[in-house]
């Protein structure tokens, strides 16, 4: 049986941490925790945790296009640890949607309003609820 590779989405998800637009408080307080290991350069990635591909929290076996605009994929250890498993047009990725300078920036918006949701973020959250097998808070 031959492995699917991991893809890239063409642009990031409509409710993607990593996305400028998208509320603050839609995700958990994990999934923010985990953005700001994939700063830094591939040693401190490495040591950070950031070795792991991060994927698409909505789309079966995409990489997070909102990671791969944010850090660039020549920039992502963990893209060059498990190459074997991505498609190679992944490392061609490029997005114009607005993302977030840092994993850190992502994590500090989403955590902002983590305790009160707005009005927005309830609705990104309630469209996600509908969605199989999606946890945000």
């Amino acid at each position: 049986m031959t492995e699917e590779l991991h893809h890239a989405l063409a642009a990031p998800c409509k409710s993607c941490p990593y996305r400028k637009d998208v509320p603050s408080g839609v995700w958990t307080e994990d999934e923010y925790g985990k953005l700001p290991a994939y700063d830094g350069s591939p040693a401190e990635q490495f040591m950070q945790g950031g070795s792991a591909l991060f994927l698409c929290h909505q789309r079966n076996n995409a990489l997070c296009s909102g990671w791969l605009g944010c850090h660039g994929p020549d920039n992502l250890v963990a893209l060059r640890l498990h190459h074997q498993h991505v498609k190679p047009e992944v490392f061609d990725y490029e997005t114009d949607v607005p993302l977030f300078a840092s994993g850190a920036e992502a994590a500090t918006h989403g955590m902002r309003d983590i305790e009160r949701p707005s009005e927005a973020a309830h609705r990104v959250m309630g469209r996600l609820l509908g969605k199989e097998g999606i946890r945000t808070r």
